[in-house]
């Protein structure tokens, strides 16, 4: 049995944001019941790390010195780790998971991958490893090609993560039973937690299939070119299933590379246009995001380009799914609650919840109509969120890893040069876009949505017909504000 003690010495009670309070009691319960059906070696192991930590460590350095052990739970840090609801000391030690000390041995790498790496390549490993994530570890190595010293890493699986991470994987099904059974006890909104932790099983199997990783890094390379300020370090021929072998990238990360204000603006603008706007301003059918967009995995070269890593996690998000996520906006803009409810039926919102969508969708248009939100994928997200939380979404795992990516990126961008949102760039490159399809748009029929913008003709002279329906309900919810606020003074 996991000691309660060791729960109360994490301190998360102090860390949960004030939006998730109600959750609370139920967030501890739920680490506890991970813990407790670890192996009892793994848990012990825990436990003496713990203890190895001085008596005066802070619960947030605890707490991320446990995340550590655990490849869900590192995960789990690095996706919370710019998230700017958590408190700052916290976040501060979160981010220290995206790219940690190798704590593999070096023997152990190096005969591993004498193993998996031809002995007659020509190569002369490093004998000290460059980062560790939460599955795999980072070691350099050297060749010589055509005449010339050439430099590259590997990126090899731990040394029985498989192993770890089924262990985790297995507790996910019955934590799920355990959450649903406790949040109904507490009152709390049903979610779907046994299909949420399916998609997390699927999502971290992803993560060890380092082949699939270099499918996608050899798509995102096309996607978007070797030449720009962002881009994909070349793979080299020494990948396997076990390993990724790439072009080292001769820099650290961005977000704390300490460049003048300028830079930082230009960098940050490059990165929402080529892993945000560019996949999601496209005709084809599937668009890729990264998704795992944290600190860590955006690398700044030596010729001051942005290098984007670890393509294990990628959403790819249909035309259908990116036309209704520009349906929301749409209906947003026009305050138009029905457009947007027919949207999210696009998304995956069942039938039969549809009046609970409705009054989270006017509470989201009243915000808009009173000036306390800006239309954007900000708000978009907010509102995914709120209806997440009620348990009334079924979006899919894939639009909830593009949820992710933009989250986590919206994040390092806060970062790198403050709270300037991403919304502005994205919308701005949608823009660029649409003045370059109007050409097109004169011979295509009414309700084609064959265009990167994925608006028909006839959607934007619904916009444009919309739009004194639109000041109406506008100044109507502004009256209607204004007479509740002087019910309230009077009162």
């Amino acid at each position: 049995m996991v000691d309660t003690a060791l729960i109360d010495s994490l301190g998360l009670n102090e860390f949960i944001p004030a939006s998730l309070v109600r959750w609370q009691a139920l967030m501890i319960e739920a680490m506890a019941y991970f813990l407790d059906r670890l192996p009892p070696q793994r848990l012990g192991a825990i436990a003496a790390q713990q203890l190895a930590l001085p008596a005066d460590t802070e619960p947030a350095a605890r707490l991320v010195t446990l995340l550590a052990q655990c490849p869900t739970l590192h995960k789990l840090g690095q996706v919370m780790a710019r998230n700017p609801a958590l408190d700052a000391g916290l976040r501060r030690h979160l981010q220290t998971l995206e790219s940690m000390p190798a704590s593999a041995a070096a023997d152990a790498l190096d005969e591993i991958l004498h193993t998996l790496v031809p002995p007659d390549a020509g190569i002369t490993l490093g004998r000290k490893a460059l980062a560790e994530g939460s599955v795999a570890v980072v070691l350099p190595f050297a060749w010589r090609e055509e005449g010339q010293h050439r430099e590259g890493v590997f990126k090899i699986l731990k040394p029985g993560i498989e192993a770890r991470l089924a262990e985790e994987l297995a507790i996910l099904p019955g934590l799920a039973r355990m959450l649903t059974r406790r949040g109904r006890q507490a009152g709390l909104p049903a979610l779907d937690y046994a299909g949420t932790f399916s998609s997390v099983q699927r999502l971290l199997t992803r993560e060890i299939r380092l082949d699939e990783e270099q499918h996608n890094m050899r798509c995102a390379e096309t996607l978007l070119g070797r030449d720009g300020l962002v881009f994909v370090p070349p793979l080299l021929p020494w990948c396997s299933s076990r390993v990724t072998a790439m072009t080292r990238v001769m820099g650290g990360s961005l977000i704390d590379a300490g460049l003048p204000e300028r830079e930082r603006d230009t960098l940050a603008d490059a990165l929402i246009e080529a892993l945000l706007a560019k996949p999601f301003w496209t005709r084809t059918d599937d668009a890729l995001f990264h998704g795992d967009l944290h600190g860590g995995n955006l690398l700044l070269d030596d010729d001051h380009r942005v290098a984007v890593i670890d393509w294990s996690l990628v959403a790819r998000i249909s035309k259908s799914q990116r036309e209704a996520l520009t349906d929301l906006a749409l209906g947003g803009l026009a305050l138009d609650a029905r457009r947007i409810c027919n949207a999210f039926t696009v998304l995956g919102v069942p039938h039969d919840r549809d009046a609970a969508v409705q009054a989270h969708v006017e509470h989201a248009i009243d915000l808009l109509a009173h000036d306390q939100r800006v239309i954007g994928f900000d708000w978009l997200v907010e509102m995914l969120d709120a209806l997440a939380l009620q348990g009334n979404t079924s979006f899919g795992e894939e639009l909830a890893l593009f949820r992710k990516s933009w989250l986590t990126l919206s994040g390092v961008l806060h970062d790198l040069r403050g709270s300037v949102s991403a919304d502005l760039p994205l919308l701005g490159a949608g823009l660029r876009h649409f003045l370059a399809e109007m050409p097109q748009r004169m011979l295509s029929g009414p309700v084609s949505r064959d265009f990167a913008t994925h608006l028909s003709n006839s959607d934007l002279l619904q916009l444009a017909s919309s739009g004194w329906a639109t000041g109406i309900r506008y100044w109507n919810m502004k009256v209607a504000q204004s007479l509740r606020e002087g019910d309230n003074e009077t009162s």
